[in-house]
């Protein structure tokens, strides 16, 4: 049985999972870098440790101090949390080898997924539909438009559509020294473009004894530089055919490489209606909580049960009612999405309710997953992600109608944030009537970051929210 808990991370996961760990009677331990010395997690935690410094590379990137902090402040298990070393191979053996638990996969299915090229070979061997790879030194016209993406690659880091023939050879240059700076690994691969797709992904949870839940869809269309915005499950309007094959082939995904744990099969989804894999998220999403909504599961729980050597039960219990997550950001959209820094003087959402909890039959609720408190510190080191504010609702457009009511009156004063963008974008007719591709926000930024974007988009979404309650009765 696990005892004691370090979260080798920061900010609004490490709440995130002190937060369940407090509920199953598990200590927890954080650990900080030097700007984090009075950050929210390093309150919440029972111990915390220090690593000198303050960039990453000092501090939440050192596997080793990140060991060591655990074995002094006797921990027994290691919680990797997202970003960082969460998909780190090297690290995840390191802590076994320490003779700690390792609250994720197994290593070598980590570094079988760690490679998206080598990924997409044992998908393609599982049976998993792929984006057939395209070679950059025989590129035609005929083969535009493309997207350069890194092997080792995440968050948009390594990234580039290529429109023109004449483009490709600095943007290939480009690609691999960003990919080589962000991820140490400068491999890049090429792959058509999909214009108009939808971003569609499918939570996994898979025990030691073989048995393999798929929990449903999330929809992640709604991104500015191929980063996530606004998130929501299940995935709106896609065929009862669809969502089976998106189940199905994120299972084998799972099985192909002996997965346990939680962990997310991407995938890109054509105006057609046919899925390609895009990637395997081994660890745990920003976007997990829409799914514990949904399902009124506790991920954080299961992962920490799966690690204990706990088996599943055959199947997953059935999903209700809808969920949609808005992630706050100290971001300006209008220049270039600028990160703000600067102390946060209030951040306060009115009405929320606890965590992990299966919902009130037909109660809408709100639930805000966040790092911060008033008086922090918003600095230049990390990601500037302030909340997650999540609404559950029986039906879509009743989660809608009140995520975006919650956003917009929520007291939040300090540095600038991404708030009118999150109001102008709940509000717009093709995100209210699930409509949205992975380029809307780039084809709609002017519109929404405008001085009166979310005033007037307010009272559209209020229109057709009521519409698609009175008219759908729901999700999609």
């Amino acid at each position: 049985m696990i005892t004691s808990v370090l979260v080798a991370n920061r900010g609004e996961i490490a709440c995130r999972v002190f937060r369940t760990c407090r509920e199953r009677g598990i200590g927890t331990v954080a650990v900080y870098a030097d700007p984090d010395a009075g950050a929210l997690h390093v309150r919440e935690a029972d111990t915390a440790v220090r690593l000198p410094g303050a960039a990453p590379a000092d501090t939440y990137l050192r596997g080793d101090l990140i060991v060591k902090a655990a074995l002094a402040a006797g921990a027994d298990a290691v919680h990797p949390g997202y970003g960082f070393l969460s998909e780190n191979a090297g690290f995840a053996r390191a802590v076994l080898d320490a003779g700690l638990v390792w609250i994720g996969p197994p290593p070598d299915a980590i570094e079988a997924m760690a490679s998206k090229t080598r990924a997409k070979e044992l998908m393609g061997a599982a049976g998993v539909p792929l984006l057939a790879p395209v070679d950059p030194a025989a590129v035609t016209e005929a083969d535009l438009p493309l997207l350069l993406k890194a092997a080792a690659g995440g968050g948009g880091r390594g990234m580039r559509i290529i429109r023109e023939l004449s483009a490709l050879g600095a943007e290939l240059t480009a690609a691999a020294a960003e990919a080589r700076s962000a991820f140490g690994d400068g491999e890049v691969f090429a792959e058509p473009y999909v214009e108009g797709a939808r971003h569609v992904e499918v939570q996994v949870l898979a025990d030691a004894r073989g048995t393999v839940w798929a929990l449903g869809t999330r929809d992640c269309s709604l991104q500015r530089r191929h980063q996530k915005v606004i998130e929501e499950a299940p995935a709106p309007g896609l065929p009862p055919a669809l969502r089976t094959a998106l189940h199905e082939s994120a299972v084998r995904a799972a099985r192909a490489v002996g997965y346990t744990g939680a962990g997310t099969v991407e995938f890109l989804v054509s105006a057609e209606g046919r899925p390609y894999f895009l990637e395997m998220n081994t660890r745990l999403q920003v976007e997990h909580p829409v799914t514990e909504e949904i399902f009124g599961l506790d991920l954080v729980a299961l992962q920490l049960s799966v690690a204990e050597g706990m088996p599943l039960p055959p199947v997953p219990p059935r999903a209700h009612g809808h969920a949609i997550e808005a992630r706050l950001y100290a971001e300006d959209p209008s220049r270039a999405w600028t990160p703000q820094t600067g102390t946060l003087h209030a951040l306060d959402f009115a009405g929320t309710t606890a965590a992990g909890r299966a919902p009130a039959p037909g109660t809408p609720r709100l639930r805000v997953d966040t790092g911060y408190s008033a008086g922090d510190t918003i600095g230049v080191h990390y990601d500037s992600l302030l909340a997650k504010v999540v609404v559950w609702a029986p039906t879509r457009g009743e989660a809608l109608r009140k995520l975006r009511h919650a956003v917009r009156r929520a007291r939040v004063h300090g540095p600038g944030t991404n708030r009118e963008l999150l109001v102008g974008a709940l509000g717009h007719p093709s995100f209210v009537d699930g409509q949205v591709d992975t380029g809307f926000l780039e084809r709609s930024l002017d519109a929404l970051t405008g001085p009166v974007a979310g005033e007037r988009y307010a009272a559209v979404a209020a229109a057709l929210a009521d519409a698609a309650v009175r008219g759908s009765g729901g999700a999609g």
